[in-house]
């Protein structure tokens, strides 16, 4: 497997995304904004995802072991990093985990939260994500979208949203997410496909994604093509230009002006 990375920050702030790719394995993950709340953690979400991408690629050295399994013992080793920090905090850093495998024909993969792995196939292209957090307080999001970003309101109603979804990350009423505990591990989603049936894939966090799901500015197809010519540089470049043009969200209403965007391309 050849995989081709490419990530950008959203703006000023350090980059919450991380990759990293291997002969046989790509990892994306894409740490969840804090909107300027407490945390009790002094680390931070960039030394989190780093020590957590990292933790990853080594518990996944034994090419048959579940995925699941790799990240619950990463997300406990992790943990025994910082144990100064109050990882009760229901704000602990925490990211998405998209994570696919090349193994004896065979592609594996696994994702928690909404960083999809997308497939391409001779008969199309598959998309694989988890939005269980899309289920979570829609009305509070809806208020958040009201706001052009950059605004106090858009600020205001960002933090009220983010203080709400703490309560119920997870837990059975709201969403899975790697945190603290290696117990979100189990909740992830998991599945296999045979390598023959598929020419491309990539990994990528929701900051490329919303290109094709939120802003429809292009088509699967219309990124893959991209990745093939350009590479992930050139689809991140996409990305940006089309957000320039929409700087303050009232076309695509959303959190931030510009994301953090990451892809792991991968081919065969």
């Amino acid at each position: 497997m050849r995989v081709s990375i490419d990530t950008h920050p959203g703006g000023a702030n350090p980059n919450e995304d991380w990759a990293a790719g291997t002969p046989a394995l790509a990892v994306v993950l894409d740490g969840l904004s804090t909107a300027g709340l407490a945390t009790g953690c002094r680390h931070g979400v960039p030394w989190y995802v780093a020590h957590l991408g990292s933790q990853l690629v080594a518990a996944l050295a034994d090419p048959d072991r579940p995925l699941s399994s790799g990240l619950a013992d990463a997300l406990e080793r992790v943990a025994t990093m910082h144990p100064e920090c109050d990882l009760s905090n229901p704000g602990t850093p925490s990211a998405t985990v998209a994570i696919l495998r090349h193994r004896q024909g065979l592609l594996d993969h696994l994702v928690l939260a909404d960083s999809p792995i997308v497939l391409g196939a001779a008969q199309g292209y598959s998309v694989i994500t988890d939005l269980r957090v899309d289920d979570v307080l829609p009305e509070m999001k809806a208020e958040v979208e009201r706001h052009e970003t950059h605004t106090e309101g858009h600020r205001e109603a960002l933090q009220r949203f983010v203080l709400a979804q703490r309560q119920v990350r997870n837990t059975p009423d709201g969403y899975w997410i790697a945190a603290a505990s290696p117990d979100a591990a189990e909740h992830s989603l998991t599945g296999t496909t045979p390598l023959g049936e598929v020419h491309a894939a990539a990994v990528m966090s929701d900051g490329v994604s919303r290109l094709v799901t939120e802003y429809k500015m292009a088509t699967w197809s219309e990124v893959f093509a991209t990745l093939q010519t350009g590479g992930p540089r050139d689809l991140i470049d996409t990305v940006r230009k089309v957000e320039a043009t929409d700087p303050t969200g009232r076309r695509w209403p959303r959190y931030k002006s510009g994301d953090d965007a990451t892809v792991a391309y991968c081919r065969w």
